[in-house]
């Protein structure tokens, strides 16, 4: 198990910084995409080819990519 006093001192706090903005800034845009998407009418998603079950594997495509 790894406590967290083994991340810390594994890697510079700047590499932890960096990493925890990342992905804060991924999981913000995923936030983002998923709201513009429900904002929009069943008609509108449509127009894109999108179905409403589908939103939040778009969302999770565009923050974090087809791999992850």
């Amino acid at each position: 198990m790894t406590y967290a006093t083994e991340i810390l001192h594994s890697r510079p706090l700047a590499e932890l910084k960096a990493e925890l903005i990342a992905r804060w800034t991924r999981y913000q845009t995923y936030r983002n995409t998923m709201s513009e998407l429900a904002s929009l009418s069943t008609r509108e998603l449509a127009d894109l080819g999108l179905n409403r079950s589908q939103i939040r594997s778009v969302a999770y495509e565009h923050a974090y990519g087809k791999h992850a």
